[in-house]
């Protein structure tokens, strides 16, 4: 025991501060700990869902592509088919029905072309539309409780112009 005395060890110190640990243990962990697994809990969820968003547009562009090429591959096939009727016929006919035959052909075709193009500029527009809506609900979310509400509103403000104003 004078041992322990010599080197200035206390008991009761010693019981003290292992009550002070444990205090300041029970509020930190009553207090803080819960809020912070919180805090990091909703940006986990919104980075997940953050990137789901990004997934499922990629999906939907990728769809978009598919059906472009497939739009493509039977506008070919149908232009290829008709030009094919147009010279069957050209062989019977005179030059008139021939001449004929190529214009219909031709505009058909055109027509394709025309169509394919719209439906093209239509899936392009919606994909647009839906990324950059993506955009600014991971935009929103990721700037709650990063800046303030005003902050938050004129951050969002200047993306919504930028998207606005992008070169197409």
């Amino acid at each position: 025991m004078e041992i322990i005395k010599n080197f200035g060890f206390d008991p009761i110190i010693l019981g003290a501060q292992v009550v002070n640990f444990l205090i300041i243990f029970y509020v930190l962990k009553k207090y803080l700990h819960k809020p912070i697994l919180d805090i990091l809990k909703k940006r986990q969820d919104t980075i997940k869902e953050g990137l789901e968003k990004a997934e499922e547009s990629q999906r939907l562009l990728e769809k978009a592509a598919e059906k472009e090429k497939k739009i493509l591959k039977q506008a070919q096939v149908d232009s290829a088919k008709l030009i094919s009727e147009a010279r069957d016929q050209a062989l019977s006919v005179i030059k008139q029905a021939e001449e004929n035959a190529k214009l219909q052909a031709d505009r058909i075709i055109k027509d394709a072309r025309d169509q394919i193009n719209q439906e093209v500029k239509q899936a392009e527009e919606k994909i647009a539309t839906n990324i950059s809506r993506v955009a600014l609900d991971y935009l929103q979310k990721s700037v709650q409780g990063l800046f303030k509400k005003t902050e938050q509103e004129e951050i969002v403000k200047r993306a919504i112009k930028q998207l606005k104003t992008k070169p197409n």
